[in-house]
């Protein structure tokens, strides 16, 4: 019998903390922990490791360090994206568009807005959870203010079209935002030529191996945005509060690291996905979800027919292996993943989901025993279904 071992791949919820990133935090857990906002020594040099962190942040994203502003994390950067715009913009028009796809830091934002008196389109997407730009021009009204697309999704890693899409913004005089949080590290970021037309991106430091409770907000130099929270002067006066300096520090370190050689990572990452996706494709009554290759280089999710994904994922922890699944029975919910339901799956079918995300933590041995234990586990659960036949059982009838 294959031993036991532990294998992570859950990814795409968050990633272990580099050690190069801990070791930069930890004198400002210990002898600098001075308040920034202080004028003696070790306020200062919590002052100057925020600035540091600033500026490692624009040098990644090919922006200015004044337009990098520290937040929480994701959520936060989602939330006052839309609703720091919608505010501050609506003299000029109460009109929203986004997707059905997004993360729900976006469409519980949204909802709220709409209790606010704004106006929400949400866009549909295709079978592979991508967003046609031409039905983004269409949605546009004279009292459009925002467009929020995400880069690339969580769940099925589906990368979108954001250029195309930016440029239409652009041309409409219409603010852009993407919730980038899943990116970083995986595909390269130009603010200030590639994705020119990217007004606002949201960006979160545990999806990138670095501490959890930090994140930040990319606001293009001129954009009009609402103060965020009011108090103390930090953030240039936008988001007020005592700096998390450890973790921007840490954030700070670990954006050097994700974007200091992005293709070898790729690479690597993705000879691995592909050998996973290779040996799962074997599994019968399964598909994958999402785009075949305009996808993000660890991003693997499938659906098996006849069974369900929280019971696919007890067994798979019991055997050492973290992944997620596309159904929300684990937040207490019966309905299954709302980007399965966008991309057309039925119920039935989306209940049965698996997401497995590679990282850094993964190696080929790891690959070997997700593979070994898989087909299993779905075989198992099959066995236990009133509704599954083999192949071999089947007639035309069931077809």
């Amino acid at each position: 019998m294959r031993e036991k071992r532990f294998v992570y791949m859950d990814h795409a919820a968050t990633t272990f903390t580099k050690p190069e990133v801990a070791e930069s935090m930890l004198p400002f857990l210990k002898e600098r922990f001075g308040n920034p906002s202080s004028i003696y020594s070790i306020g200062r040099e919590g002052k100057e490791a925020v600035e540091k962190a600033r500026e490692q942040l624009a040098k990644a994203l090919g922006a200015k360090p004044e337009e990098i502003y520290f937040t929480s994390g994701g959520t936060e950067s989602d939330n006052w994206a839309v609703k720091g715009t919608a505010f501050s913009r609506r003299k000029k028009g109460k009109h929203i568009i986004t997707t059905t796809i997004e993360h729900h830091a976006m469409l519980y934002s949204c909802e709220y807005l709409v209790t606010q008196g704004f106006d929400v389109t949400y866009l549909p997407v295709d079978s592979y959870g991508l967003v046609d730009p031409e039905k983004v021009g269409a949605e546009i009204r004279e009292d459009t203010i925002l467009i929020s697309v995400m880069y690339a999704n969580n769940e099925i890693g589906a990368i979108e079209p954001i250029r195309e899409i930016g440029a239409i913004a652009k041309e409409n005089d219409i603010l852009f935002h993407n919730d980038a949080v899943q990116v970083i590290g995986t595909v390269p970021l130009e603010m200030k030529h590639k994705h020119r037309n990217v007004d606002m991106l949201s960006l979160s430091s545990h999806k990138f191996y670095g501490p959890k409770g930090i994140g930040a907000l990319y606001l293009r130099e001129g954009t009009e945005i609402e103060n965020h929270i009011h108090g103390g002067g930090q953030e240039r006066g936008k988001r007020a509060g005592t700096e998390n300096v450890a973790g921007i520090v840490g954030m700070g370190k670990a954006i050097e690291l994700a974007t200091a050689n992005i293709e070898d990572h790729n690479e690597k990452i993705k000879k691995m996905r592909d050998r996973l996706l290779s040996g799962i494709q074997e599994i019968s009554s399964c598909r994958l979800n999402g785009h075949p290759e305009k996808r993000l280089p660890g991003n693997l999710n499938f659906s098996f027919e006849y069974i369900e994904g929280e019971a696919l994922l007890l067994m798979l922890d019991e055997m050492g292996i973290c992944s997620s699944t596309g159904s929300a029975c684990s937040s207490g919910s019966l309905e299954p993943s709302h980007v399965l339901r966008a991309i057309g799956l039925p119920p039935e079918i989306a209940q049965g989901s698996l997401r497995l995300t590679l990282g850094d933590a993964n190696s080929e041995e790891d690959i070997d025993y997700v593979l070994n234990i898989l087909p299993k586990t779905v075989g198992k659960l099959r066995a236990m279904s009133p509704f599954y036949k083999p192949a071999n059982m089947r007639n035309s009838s069931d077809v």
